[in-house]
């Protein structure tokens, strides 16, 4: 694919459907999620930002990894969500520089600042935080706003449509679907 989706659509008929007109919708899912990563270059943020946003998180309040990812993931309106590859080893560089601890808590590593680190957040506060722009972020993904995400979350429930659906709900969904592209093709027919 050179980075546009393709022009005719998306398979929601492959051949091997034996008759389910929504057999390909997990090809159709994944020919959706290459389309936008190759256009948005993926959630991949600035080196450094990881970092950021884990002092900030941490100078609210006392978290765990995961707490730590979803917040992130949250604050950005999904258009960053870090790997637990990422913060993991951020966790653990900070607290090697002393700007963190870590204590156990309920069967988790829970993670504070120490004093340096509440001097290096209060460096940070003067900045914007580094999930504000995560949607704005790559010159090609400014423009496109909600629209990912927007897109993954129909193709999800196309998706489960398609499994658990009763034959007449999956007929009402192709049905919605085909009007929806109409509509989007009908968007971009004004411009």
């Amino acid at each position: 694919m050179n980075g546009s989706f393709p022009s005719s659509g998306f398979n929601f008929g492959s051949s091997n459907g034996a008759g389910n007109p929504l057999a390909g919708v997990w090809e159709a899912v994944e020919q959706l999620r290459s389309g936008f990563e190759q256009r948005t270059g993926g959630s991949r943020m600035a080196r450094g930002d990881v970092r950021s946003a884990v002092i900030s998180l941490l100078a609210e309040r006392p978290m765990h990894g995961y707490q730590i990812i979803s917040e992130i993931g949250e604050r950005s309106g999904g258009a960053w969500k870090p790997s637990a590859g990422s913060v993991y080893p951020t966790l653990q560089l900070l607290a090697d520089e002393g700007l963190i601890t870590a204590d156990e808590q309920g069967g988790r590593k829970t993670y504070s600042l120490t004093d340096a680190g509440i001097a290096e957040s209060e460096a940070l506060a003067a900045k914007p935080a580094p999930w504000e722009g995560a949607g704005q972020r790559g010159g090609a993904q400014s423009h496109l706003g909600g629209l990912p995400k927007a897109g993954m979350e129909l193709a999800s429930a196309t998706a489960q449509l398609a499994r658990t659906g009763t034959p007449e709900q999956v007929k009402e969904g192709v049905e919605i679907l085909e009007d929806a592209r109409r509509r989007l093709y009908a968007i971009l027919a004004e411009g």
